[in-house]
């Protein structure tokens, strides 16, 4: 999937991604490969697996985008 970088929550170690038909999706930075989670900026595009957590729906492997 495909989307954007919406929030960052780094004081906690998460964040919120906009998924490309607009739907709000929660990552943790341990899903994150090849990003920095610091250096991470809303708007920044990205491509992401999605599964279902306990809370909504959680993206995985979030990874730059090629696009």
């Amino acid at each position: 999937m495909q989307g954007t970088i919406k929030r960052v929550i780094r004081d906690r170690g998460f964040g919120f991604i906009r998924s490309a038909d607009g739907q709000e999706i929660f990552f943790h930075r341990s899903s994150l490969q090849q990003l920095n989670f610091d250096g991470l900026r809303e708007g920044e595009p990205v491509e992401f697996e999605m599964e279902r957590g306990e809370k909504g729906p959680r993206a995985t492997s979030v990874r730059p985008s090629k696009a």
